[in-house]
């Protein structure tokens, strides 16, 4: 079975700045025949003007300041769910990381069981292990050039290199001048990754500080 569609379709579509010079949209409805029959099909797509006002909508604009309370309300009890299921679901990973961090040798305690002044201080060969993890992994994630790298994939020519050069000292610029908390936040990162065994890190937009933050 072939499908024959008009040529004209694979026109340039018309840009949203266009459509919103004139506040009208433009709706698609496409009517599809009997696709059983086992002669050509002719795919045909009409176009009508909408009578929605696109003037006033902005991509950024607060969703929640156009919805009621009861529909806010329902959501927050979602999300609050949500929330509350992953915690609890990581309640016992939790707990163990919270232990182990108490064998640091970080704090020491007067212990009064199982005598009186008990020694209270743990070994600090878990801490020397992380620190040395810390270290040794920060210096291979962010040397002193940078940590991004760039790698051309397929055939290399001098304008691919040009470009690659120019990411590179881009994307290290950001990382090292302008989102000057990346660093120390990598770092703490690294460190509750080598006690851990897993870590995240979180990069966002910060509109008020119009960049990039890292968590």
């Amino acid at each position: 079975m072939a499908v024959n569609m008009d040529k004209g379709l694979y026109s340039a579509p018309v840009g949203l700045d266009a459509l919103g010079d004139t506040g009208e949209s433009v709706d698609f409805e496409l009517e599809l025949p009997d696709l059983t029959d086992e002669n050509d099909v002719d795919v045909e797509i009409l176009l009508s003007e909408s009578e929605i006002d696109t003037e006033n909508e902005d991509f950024d604009s607060n969703l929640a300041e156009n919805m009621s309370e009861s529909e806010l309300s329902s959501i927050a009890d979602d999300i609050d769910e949500l929330v509350t299921a992953d915690i609890n679901s990581r309640k016992d990973w939790a707990d163990s990381y919270v232990k182990g961090l108490e064998v640091l040798g970080l704090k020491y305690e007067q212990r009064t069981e199982p005598w009186d002044g008990a020694c209270g201080v743990f070994s600090t060969v878990l801490t020397e292990a992380a620190i040395r993890f810390q270290a040794e992994t920060i210096m291979e994630t962010f040397p002193a050039q940078g940590p991004v790298k760039t790698q051309i994939v397929g055939e290399i020519d001098e304008l691919k290199e040009e470009a690659a050069d120019r990411v590179k000292d881009d994307m290290n610029y950001q990382l090292t001048e302008k989102m000057t908390e990346y660093r120390s936040e990598h770092e703490r990162m690294l460190f509750s990754l080598g006690l851990a065994g897993a870590a995240f890190k979180k990069d966002y937009f910060d509109p008020s500080l119009d960049r990039q933050v890292s968590l």
